[in-house]
Parts: C-alpha cells; sequence; structure tokens
C-alpha cells in the first residue's frame, strides 16, 4: 500500500529529542496516511438516465472535493488572480453574464461562457464539441490565452507542488505522490459532474407535485408541438439533444463555423452544440455569441424563421415563413421556459467554496 507522511514530519524520518542528561537521537515511528478514497455512488435524479462516469475516473469524496477547491484557485491562472468560477458564476447556473468572458491577460474570446449543467451525461464540450470528455475539457482553458493563459501546464503543476497543502489533497484523491495535470482534470471533472440541476418548477409538475399556470400550460403545448418546433431539439430531462445544429442564425459566408473549425467538414459549418435550457432565466445572454440579450429576442428569432444558409438544419422548418406566433402565444412560450429555473440549484452550499 503506498502512503504519504503529514506535511509536517515528510522532511525527516525521524525526530531528535534532546535530552537534559543524554543527547540521544530517539526514532519515534511515524504513522503512514493510507491511501483509501470514499467512493460516491452518482444516483441520477428521477426521469434521468444513468450518467457517465468514465471508468477511469470514478468518484470519490476526495476527488470531488479536490475538484472544487481547483475549480475555485486562481492558482491555475498566469497571474493567480482568476480561476474556472469567475467565468462560470453559481448565481447565473455557473455561467458569464457577459456576452464575452475576459481572460487573465485582459483579451476577449468571440464565445458566450456555457452553463454548466448536468455536465455528467454529456457527450462532448464547448460550442464546437471540440473534446468529448470533461476530462479533456478541464485542460484547455488552464493554457488558453483567452483563459487562464498560464505559460504551461508544467508551471501550474510545480506551483501546486509547492504549497502546503495540495500534494496531501492528491494523494488522498489519487494515491499519487507525483500527480501531474492528467491528476488535475480529473479532479475538476469530478466536481463538475455533481452539478445536477433537476428541481426546477417544471421537473415538479412532471413529478406531479406542482401545477403550472394557464399561460405556463399553454407555452408548454407550444414548446412540445410542432406549433413552437421547440422540443426537438431541447427535450426532456436534459432541456437539450447533445447535438449540433446551425439554427438559422447567418448566412454564408459564417464568421463562425462553429463545429465545421473542428470537423474540417464544409456541411459543419456554421453548426454549434444546442445548449441546455435549464435555468434559461439566469443564463442571457444567449446563442453561441450571446447576441440576443433577451429570451424574448430568442422566441422573436425563431417566431421569424431563421435566416437561410447552406446548412442550416432541417428542423427550421419555418425558414422565410416565421412561426406566426401571436404576442400572448410568445409570452406563454417565455413563460413556460421560465418553469425550467432551479432555484435549489444555484443556492446549493455544496457547490461553495
Amino acid at each position: 500500500m503506498r502512503f504519504i507522511f503529514n506535511s509536517l514530519i515528510t522532511s525527516s524520518m525521524f525526530i531528535l529529542l534532546i535530552s537534559c542528561e543524554r543527547d540521544v537521537a530517539i526514532e519515534i515511528p511515524i504513522e503512514p496516511v493510507l491511501y483509501n478514497p470514499t467512493f460516491v455512488e452518482f444516483i441520477s435524479p428521477i426521469g434521468f438516465p444513468p450518467a457517465n462516469i468514465p471508468f477511469d475516473n470514478p468518484m470519490t469524496e476526495e476527488g470531488i472535493l479536490l475538484g472544487k477547491k481547483l475549480f475555485n484557485d486562481p492558482i491555475l491562472s498566469a497571474n493567480n488572480q482568476q480561476a474556472c468560477v469567475n467565468c462560470h458564476l453559481q448565481e447565473f447556473s455557473f455561467t458569464d453574464p457577459m456576452q464575452f468572458s475576459v481572460g487573465t491577460s485582459g483579451n476577449i474570446g468571440n464565445r458566450n461562457s456555457m452553463a454548466l449543467v448536468n455536465l455528467a451525461w454529456g457527450t462532448s464540450n464547448f460550442w464546437d464539441g471540440s473534446t468529448s470528455s470533461l476530462e479533456e475539457q478541464a485542460l484547455d482553458p488552464v493554457t488558453s490565452p483567452i483563459e487562464l493563459h498560464s505559460i504551461s501546464w508544467s508551471q501550474v503543476i510545480n506551483e501546486l507542488k509547492n504549497t502546503e497543502d495540495y500534494p496531501d489533497l492528491f494523494y488522498k484523491a489519487f494515491g499519487v505522490v507525483d500527480f501531474d495535470s492528467t491528476h488535475v482534470a480529473k479532479a475538476i471533472a469530478q466536481f463538475e459532474r455533481t452539478l445536477v440541476s433537476a428541481q426546477s418548477k417544471f421537473d415538479l409538475f412532471i413529478q406531479r407535485k406542482t401545477n403550472l399556470t394557464d399561460s405556463e400550460l399553454r407555452g408548454m403545448d407550444i414548446y412540445m408541438t410542432e406549433k413552437g418546433d421547440c422540443f426537438h431539439c431541447h427535450s426532456y430531462p436534459f432541456m437539450t439533444n447533445h447535438d449540433f445544429h446551425n439554427n438559422g442564425l447567418d448566412s454564408d459566408p459564417f464568421t463562425d463555423n462553429g463545429l465545421g473549425d473542428f470537423t474540417g467538414e464544409l456541411l459543419d459549418n456554421g453548426k454549434f452544440k444546442t445548449p441546455t435550457l435549464r435555468n434559461i432565466s439566469l443564463t442571457a445572454p444567449y446563442m453561441h455569441d450571446g447576441r440576443f440579450a433577451t429570451l424574448e429576442e430568442v422566441v422573436e428569432h425563431y417566431n421569424s424563421g431563421g435566416i437561410e444558409s447552406s446548412t442550416v438544419d432541417p428542423l427550421m422548418k419555418h425558414v422565410g415563413k416565421g412561426l406566426g406566433l401571436t404576442e400572448q402565444e410568445k409570452t406563454d412560450l417565455v413563460n413556460f421556459m421560465l418553469t425550467f429555473t432551479d432555484t435549489t440549484f444555484i443556492n446549493n452550499p455544496i457547490y461553495q467554496p
């Protein structure tokens, strides 16, 4: 069994006690701290399928706590001033209310920060789907010039190893002394998988624990039928299909090719990951580039039918025609989407530092 010594005594294998009568070196037995992680069973909420927990990164109490600490620690950034949490704030469903987040070096990206919700069931990450796992995703922001902008992962690991607490925390989480970037990513991924939102008004309605208003019910009818056509891409329970679509925002040529830049396929140009609508009232501005400030603007985009292009999705059936929703119907649809708000999620103390 591998073990690690307490940080107060790692510098020596014994302690010298100086006697008043004799200078005698007395060896004091040191009790090792064993690697004995507490495994956590991931229980899916009512109506959710089993989560995607990777075999090589099982969830443990120690790993989750380490991940939360790293998520909130500016030590991962170049100037030790910015952390993951600065662009993923809990009160906004772990996203940024700014259209574009400002990185450590003052650089600004061209995509809106995505909400971190129900990631344990995800199949890809980022608007362009450029990473397939949370572990892979967690590596990118640390050295990205428009995010935390650290010089290198080697530098970050050296800083972590020179702290008083992180060496012990990594050992308790993973049983390693010589930890590296993969262990940082695994810990953050474990924490992010705990970000589960499943207690919205609509969840409670599905479970027959509450009722919707007349306006919300009318909005649900629009949402769940061809009249509004929302349900194809934003279906329950995730309010996303985890797929990529061109939803008629722009015509060719696209200023941002989205998925196409990752796959290199022309038919993928203009496609972006379908965001979850959970907590949608909290995650403005909307779309990959944050172009819409309000839900009303989003609804109006779809009501107009969207813009024709070479890769516009077949599900955008009303391009050039529009949905023809009345003002009352648009209000009802927005009111229904507001029922996706989960206040227990944004106030849950277990996610806080």
